[in-house]
């Protein structure tokens, strides 16, 4: 059977191409908000680090109608450190939508997510948006995306697909660039006629692959996927099996069953072939895990998700300042929030270590980790995390591997010879230098994942903020050698107590300073950049001695250079292997591991 009333589709493209605003606009044009009610821009990012960050971090389920046919969309990321969350939700769609700015092009990203939309054999709508842009060059870039499938093998029949204009913002899409401008439905025509409705047996006994896990206080897991096969009904007694883990045969019951409606969740008694539900009332539910009836329990294959390729450990805060701005702050409560991560992030690895206020986690990348960081100390958590470095591993002969990126920076042709020569020194090899339509220089480079930990901050400053870097992982590659993370050493607390503007007026020519007069210190806290390539530890809590002829209100003569306030990232990447970064909801502060400065000099020495 053929359900000609649904079509699902996913949408992928490389970040920051404009799929949210895309799936605005349908959400939009097919009538799911009234006509006066008040809509935020980028909807579907509900999350508040999403909207700050104007990035997609999670994949996203939402349902429009288009005449009589109901299209299920899933909105994804596309940063690369979120690949897992593209993997997956392709295996609930049967046809993929790829955006493409009409004046990048084709991007490193818009090649990953090609390709396993391709490797999946699922048809390919190409949108190219942003067609209204000064600078757009669409004719070029069809090109471009061409020249793409073929060297990603596709065949003919993917090659022959529809190509749609189209200006998200604006709210306009057209079949061919010379066409009028009006509304969307020349996309919404193209998806109900190209994408191939979901087919199956609705008589047959029922299987429903979970692609993604979404958790709810009140109900707690949340399992989202296609019906393959058969119907689905509340109150069903069915088997949950896993096709990488054979002995895994549960009882389990259907407590309650959603469909997906604009942006809300709607109770449905039953659901039958391509259908995307969602199921609540199963505890022991994780993606991958099929659904079954019970008198045949036949796992659907699920493929592997890509392994983590950065760690980093999350330690309790032992710091004299610990446990005076943070909600939760004992080894439990941050081993319970970890795990409880994995529910939703199946990226993500949570390992417990020799010592018990350690755990070892690991992910696709540092914003992956930062943005789990970014979202425990808006919760309340207090914690401290080392520098990340990367998951080595061994082949047949012992040899040591590293995972390699490839990494694609767009700068001005001025600042080209700096960032070839910065990366040079990380182990990067350049592979191709390039002219981009914008006038700017592209160089393309192989570099280990190592070599780009800390380098964002650099890059930015050496390009003067012009340069645009896009990496994504290139699987594993033999060791390079050993690399200096950092030229330059730390400006370090002498003794506890609080900054003052004389103590810091004799540090500041020593380097630059991260904090201000007036917040707390204590003894082994960084508190600014060496100029030098060694440490150095001030007293900035020194006062000037008061006598007849000095008064305190000198003090006010004297001119400080405003510190440079760090941000997470920028905090997660200054950090060298000795220090750990103090994370607490009101501050972030740097510190060494080891306070007391004997001992650090002791550790220093037996290291040599």
């Amino acid at each position: 059977m053929i359900r000609e009333d649904i079509r699902n589709i996913a949408i992928i493209a490389h970040v920051d191409h404009g799929k949210t605003t895309l799936v605005d606009e349908l959400l939009k044009q097919s009538g799911v908000f009234r006509a006066n009610q008040e809509v935020a821009e980028r909807v579907m990012d509900s999350n508040d680090l999403e909207r700050e960050r104007g990035i997609t971090i999670l994949s996203k389920n939402t349902a429009v109608y288009y005449k009589n046919t109901k299209i299920n969309i899933i909105d994804t990321p596309g940063h690369a450190d979120f690949g897992g969350e593209v993997e997956r939700v392709l295996k609930m769609v049967n046809g993929v939508i790829l955006v493409v700015d009409a004046f990048e092009g084709a991007m490193p990203q818009t090649k990953f997510v090609l390709q396993k939309a391709l490797e999946l054999e699922l048809p390919v709508i190409v949108c190219i948006n942003k067609i209204d842009r000064p600078e757009a060059r669409p004719e070029e870039v069809i090109d471009e995306i061409l020249e793409l499938f073929i060297d990603l093998d596709a065949n003919d029949e993917q090659l022959d697909c529809p190509f749609v204009f189209a200006s998200a913002k604006a709210g306009y899409a057209l079949k061919e660039l010379t066409d009028e401008p009006k509304d969307m439905s020349p996309l919404f025509e193209t998806i109900v006629n190209y994408i191939p409705a979901p087919e199956g047996d609705p008589d047959g006994s029922v299987q429903v692959l979970i692609s993604t896990i979404d958790y709810n206080e009140y109900v707690g897991r949340i399992g989202v996927g296609k019906v393959d096969r058969g119907t689905i009904k509340v109150n069903q007694e069915a088997v949950l099996v896993n096709h990488h883990d054979p002995s895994k045969k549960q009882k389990v019951k259907i407590s309650k069953l959603y469909e997906f409606d604009g942006l809300n969740k709607v109770d449905v008694p039953s659901a039958t072939i391509g259908s995307i539900v969602a199921i609540s009332g199963i505890a022991d539910l994780h993606i991958g895990d099929t659904i079954c009836a019970q008198d045949c329990p036949d796992p659907i294959p699920f493929q592997k998700i890509s392994e983590p390729t950065i760690s980093m450990n999350f330690i309790v805060n032992d710091s004299p300042l610990a446990g005076q701005e943070g909600k939760f702050v004992t080894s439990r409560h941050i081993r319970d929030r970890l795990f409880r991560e994995l529910n939703t992030d199946v990226s993500l690895r949570v390992e417990d270590t020799e010592e018990t206020d350690t755990f070892k986690v690991s992910g696709r990348g540092e914003l992956h980790l930062s943005i789990l960081i970014e979202t425990m100390r808006r919760e309340g958590y207090e914690f401290a995390v080392s520098k990340a470095e990367v998951i080595y591993k061994y082949d047949e002969r012992n040899k040591k591997l590293e995972p390699m990126e490839l990494a694609y920076i767009d700068v001005p042709e001025e600042f080209s010879g700096t960032v070839i020569q910065k990366l040079s020194l990380r182990k990067g090899e350049l592979q191709g230098m390039s002219r981009t339509s914008g006038g700017s220089t592209r160089l393309e480079f192989s570099i280990p994942s190592r070599g780009l930990i800390g380098f964002r901050n650099d890059f930015l400053t050496d390009t003067k903020g012009n340069g645009i870097i896009n990496t994504i992982f290139d699987g594993y590659g033999p060791y390079k050698g050993d690399l200096q993370y950092r030229s330059q050493g730390s400006l370090i607390a002498f003794e506890n107590g609080e900054s003052v503007t004389y103590g810091l007026f004799n540090a500041q020519d020593r380097g630059t300073l991260f904090i201000g007069p007036g917040e707390k210190v204590y003894s082994g806290m960084v508190i600014g950049q060496s100029a030098k390539p060694e440490d150095i530890e001030l007293n900035v809590c020194k006062t000037k001695h008061l006598t007849n002829t000095r008064s305190s209100s000198a003090d006010e003569a004297l001119k400080l250079t405003p510190p440079k306030v760090l941000s997470l990232e920028q905090a997660l990447e200054f950090i060298d292997t000795d220090e750990l970064l103090e994370v607490t909801p009101k501050s972030l502060r740097i510190r060494k591991k080891i306070l007391d400065p004997t001992m650090r000099k002791r550790a220093a020495f037996k290291n040599k």
